[in-house]
This record gives C-alpha cells, structure tokens and sequence, in this order.
C-alpha cells in the first residue's frame, strides 16, 4: 500500500472520526434541551444515531489500525482478527440500529409502506457488507496460516543448508 494511498485513507478516517463526533455532541445537546413536540419520536432516534456513530468510530479505528499494520507488514498475523473481528461487529450492529430506525419510522409510513420496505433492504445490504467482511476475515486466516507455514517451511530449509 502506498503512501499516498495510506495519507489519503488516514485523512477521510479523520474526517469522519470528527464528524462523528460532532453529530454525537450535537445529538446530545439535543436530548438536552429540544422538547419532542410529538410529531416524531425523536429521542429514540437521537438515541440510535448516537449509537450509529459510535459504530462508524470503532469501524473508523479498526481500519486505521489495519492500515498501520499494512505498513509495518504485520497484517497477516494473530493481532489483525481483533481489528476485522471489531469491524465486522460494528457494521452487523450498525445494521440492527437501522433496523430499529426501520421500526421506529414504520408507524408513520402507514400510507407509503415501501419506505419501510426499502428501509429493511438497505438493512439488509448493511448486514450483507458485514457478511462481506466476514468472508474477507477468513481469506485473512488462511493467508495467516500460509504465512506460519511458510515461516516454518523456512526455518526447516534454514536448519538443513
């Protein structure tokens, strides 16, 4: 991975680390001082947004400390399946909060079902990239596992000559 690529990788993570954090404090102040005025139910939505961006951060920091393993050449090893483990946990609970924003906007689409059937869909493409990445973690085990034997295979050959 090169180091533009790397450079650039790090400076959207920035970004939306920060703006995560923004809509974070934004939503708390909020939960603070907007009264609901009964027209949405907004404090469980404030609250799952909340939670959303909790998601994206783990997401944001597990990709940047697989990026630094990338550059260091430690990212077929042990250490990395925390990090791929943390991402795949973060978009499969992602999922489930747009799952329960599905459900707390569906009484109000009482007249247009298809929004909340189109909601459910993107749901389900959400748990489909986490289905995605799992896939990707096992391509990760058996790289891990070509690598110790390759090593092995080595310090064998090594003993031998």
């Amino acid at each position: 991975m090169g180091k533009l690529a790397v450079r650039a990788l790090r400076a959207v993570l920035v970004v939306v680390l920060t703006g995560t954090v923004g809509v974070q404090a934004l939503m708390v102040w909020a939960l603070a001082t907007d009264p609901e005025d009964g027209s949405l139910p907004l404090t469980p939505l404030r609250l799952i947004t909340i939670l959303g961006m909790v998601s994206v951060q783990v997401t944001g920091v597990c990709v940047w400390r697989l990026v630094t393993m990338v550059r260091r050449g430690t990212v077929f090893s042990h250490g990395a399946f925390r990090y791929v483990d943390g991402i795949i946990g973060a978009i499969a609970s992602a999922s489930l909060l747009w799952f329960a924003v599905t459900a707390v906007n569906a009484p109000g689409q009482r007249d247009d079902p298809g929004v909340s059937v189109i909601m459910a869909g993107i749901g389900l493409a959400i748990l489909g990239v986490a289905l995605i990445v799992l896939v990707l973690r096992t391509l990760l085990a058996q790289a891990v596992a070509r690598d110790v034997e390759a090593a092995r295979m080595q310090a064998e050959l090594n003993e031998v000559i």
